[in-house]
């Protein structure tokens, strides 16, 4: 699917949107008695991140940027819900890796377009 909008061709919005993929099908397996606990949580963490570079993208820069850090807090808390889902043997450690890989890689994608935002 093309993108309407500007947002929807940056690199880090693309990735949020894998992530969210990648979050769903690992909650299909979760308890079915998780369902409004980490499995809510975790998937509305996810879908945070890619929704607040959304709604951040083409406003102020203060705007953008307070968006942008609602984004890596959704990031940090994608990363306890991980470990949460690690502990209680939802997910096997290459599953958490494979999460933690794309968190650190989406983190570090957030922090550069900090630093773009803020030369504009």
């Amino acid at each position: 699917m093309t993108g309407f909008f500007d947002f929807e061709s940056l690199g880090l919005y693309k990735k949020a949107m894998a992530f969210i993929d990648l979050v769903y099908e690992q909650t299909k397996s979760f308890p079915e008695d998780e369902i409004y606990g980490l499995t809510g949580q975790y998937r509305r963490a996810a879908n945070s991140i890619a929704l607040n570079i959304g709604e951040g993208y083409g406003e102020t820069i203060p705007l953008a940027l307070r968006y942008l850090r609602i984004s890596k807090g959704s990031i940090r808390e994608c990363v306890v819900c991980n470990s949460i889902a690690l502990q209680q043997n939802y997910i096997s450690s290459e599953e958490s890796y494979s999460a933690r890989e794309k968190l650190l890689e989406l983190s570090k994608m957030a922090v550069g377009y900090k630093k773009y935002l803020q030369r504009l």
